[in-house]
């Protein structure tokens, strides 16, 4: 099994087709004894929370957000996680809408922190 995500801070590869997040989105990650959670920010989002659960190397969570035109949206995602050849974590992520119509796949990979 891979590392735990707690403090971890991962960004979206691009934005998917019928998706809200993109490369400057930011996902604060938490995790603790099989539960996970983060809030995430930055592009279209305002505020955004997901919780859920981590078995091994899967992720499945449900995920709620508010968009800069004050809408929410809802939804489901199940998501695996790797390790990039240069030592990052991935998450590639299968999820579809609950509030509206849509269903998606995408992949957010670990920012590594500032040096200097």
């Amino acid at each position: 099994m891979l590392p735990s995500l707690d403090g971890l801070v991962f960004s979206p590869t691009g934005r998917a087709e019928h998706g809200e997040v993109d490369a400057a989105t930011s996902f604060a990650y938490r995790e603790q004894d099989g539960r996970v959670w983060a809030s995430y920010q930055g592009g279209d989002i305002v505020h955004g929370h997901l919780v859920g659960t981590r078995a091994g190397d899967t992720l499945e969570f449900r995920y709620v957000q508010l968009n800069h035109a004050g809408e929410t949206s809802s939804g489901h995602c199940v998501s695996t996680l790797s390790r990039l050849t240069d030592g990052r974590l991935r998450l590639d992520e299968s999820w579809r809408w609950e509030s509206r119509p849509g269903t998606g796949t995408s992949a957010v990979e670990e920012v590594l922190p500032s040096v200097g």
